[in-house]
C-alpha cells in the first residue's frame, strides 16, 4: 500500500521511501505486510502439558538456547525488513536466562518498536518489573487450565 510522501523534507522522504522499499519485501501470500515475528527463546517450560510434552520433566535433554546474539543479529535484519513487533515465546520464556538482558537488546533495535511475550504467567510475578524497566511493553498470559492436575 503507497504512503503519501508529499510535503516531507528531503531527508524525511527518503528515509520514508527507505522505509516503504524495505517494508514491502515482507508479505505473506495474501499479500498482507508482515511487520511482526514470533521468537522462540527457549523449548523449556516449567509446566508439562498434555499437548505440549508428553515427556517425564527429568526425561529432557539438555537445553540449547539460541544465543543472545544470534537472535539479536536475527532481529537487527528482520527490522531492516519492516519488522517492528517482536513476540518473545517458548516453551515458557520466563525460563530463560538473562531474559530482561534479551529484551533490553531487542528494543534498542533502531525501527524494533514493541517487544511482547507470551507466558504461562507462573512466574510473572518474580520477573515483570524487570522486564518492564527493560522494555517489555506487552504480556500475554496464556494457560489453559488452573487444576493442578
Amino acid at each position: 500500500m503507497p504512503v503519501n510522501l508529499t510535503g516531507l523534507s528531503r531527508t524525511a522522504y527518503t528515509e520514508a521511501r527507505r522505509k516503504q522499499e524495505f517494508m514491502s519485501n515482507l508479505v505473506d501470500s495474501f499479500h498482507r505486510q508482515i511487520d511482526y515475528m514470533r521468537i522462540s527463546v527457549t523449548d523449556r517450560c516449567d509446566l508439562r502439558c498434555i499437548y505440549c510434552s508428553s515427556r517425564p520433566f527429568t526425561d529432557l535433554k539438555p537445553c540449547r538456547y539460541p544465543a543472545i546474539r544470534r537472535v539479536y543479529r536475527v532481529v537487527q535484519a528482520a527490522a531492516t525488513l519492516g519488522v517492528s513487533k517482536i513476540r518473545l515465546t517458548g516453551g515458557e520464556p520466563l525460563v530463560r536466562l538473562n531474559l530482561a538482558h534479551l529484551v533490553s537488546l531487542l528494543t534498542g533495535i533502531p525501527g524494533i518498536e514493541e517487544v511482547a511475550m507470551t507466558t504461562n504467567g507462573t512466574l510473572l510475578a518474580k520477573y515483570a518489573a524487570e522486564l518492564k524497566a527493560a522494555g517489555l511493553k506487552r504480556v500475554n498470559v496464556s494457560l489453559d487450565s488452573l487444576k493442578p492436575d
